[in-house]
């Protein structure tokens, strides 16, 4: 049953996302002392939320012989709140769905499940060498996709269900991710900071994952792979739908 607390935990959420996040250094956090506090409270807060906190629950099973027809999303997002800091929603994958490869340019993020099971693969960029445009591809690359491609790692790959932990990512690190439902539909809490702006340098970019480089990076001694930017893709969009949570003021 969800909670019946004067204040909301999805209320604390906010507040507490509010506080961590504003002013931090998005270049030098990992030695911020105080925002990795702030962040540590956050993670406890987040760790604790519930599918059943926001009135959300799994959608009934859909029957085999009435597949789900072209026309509807994939995935849907629910909005909560955004401020000039962070924004908070709820995306919602249908069973087989994906969010394919992204970046959060100068972002923060942390996220959550609340029901079903998702994978997620994290990808930082490299810096970019000199020879990046001159490696052979199989097939080979069109020639105006050559400055569209960066070294990259693997930074980790992980199944996260209701129970797991926050998914965190940071502007240095696991920056990029793709996430798929595993077994089912899925639904996780996304806090961004700050939000998506592209008249401020933060748009969402596409990414598709090439081939591995077959070597170690010499920064992070972690396996190289090469990714291509590209527009997003034809199957993947996004819909809205109603928030039947506690109100959130900030």
């Amino acid at each position: 049953m969800p909670r019946n607390n004067k204040t909301s935990l999805i209320q604390k959420i906010a507040s507490q996302a509010y506080v961590t996040f504003t002013n931090c250094s998005t270049s030098a956090i990992g030695d911020n002392k105080a925002f990795l506090e702030q962040q540590a409270e956050l993670v406890t807060l987040l760790s604790d939320i519930r599918a059943a906190d926001l009135k959300i629950a799994p959608p009934k099973k859909v029957s085999i012989s009435s597949p789900q027809s072209s026309a509807v999303p994939p995935v849907t997002y629910m909005h909560i709140c955004e401020t000039d800091v962070f924004s908070m929603g709820v995306f919602l994958l249908k069973s087989g769905a994906s969010i394919p490869l992204h970046d959060h340019p100068g972002m923060n993020g942390m996220l959550k499940v609340l029901y079903g099971k998702v994978n997620i693969r994290c990808y930082d960029k490299l810096d970019k060498a000199e020879s990046e445009t001159e490696r052979q591809f199989d097939p080979p690359l069109l020639p105006f996709q050559g400055e569209d491609v960066r070294r990259a790692v693997l930074r980790s790959s992980g199944q996260f269900s209701h129970q797991s932990g926050p998914c965190i990512l940071t502007p240095l690190k696991d920056n990029l991710h793709e996430i798929d439902a595993v077994d089912g539909p899925a639904a996780f809490l996304d806090i961004l900071a700050p939000p998506y702006d592209p008249d401020n340098g933060r748009d969402c970019h596409y990414y598709k994952v090439l081939q591995t480089a077959g070597k170690k990076s010499e920064q992070s001694g972690e396996d190289e792979t090469w990714l291509l930017e590209i527009p997003q893709p034809d199957d993947f969009w996004c819909g809205g739908e109603p928030y039947p949570g506690p109100e959130v003021s900030m």
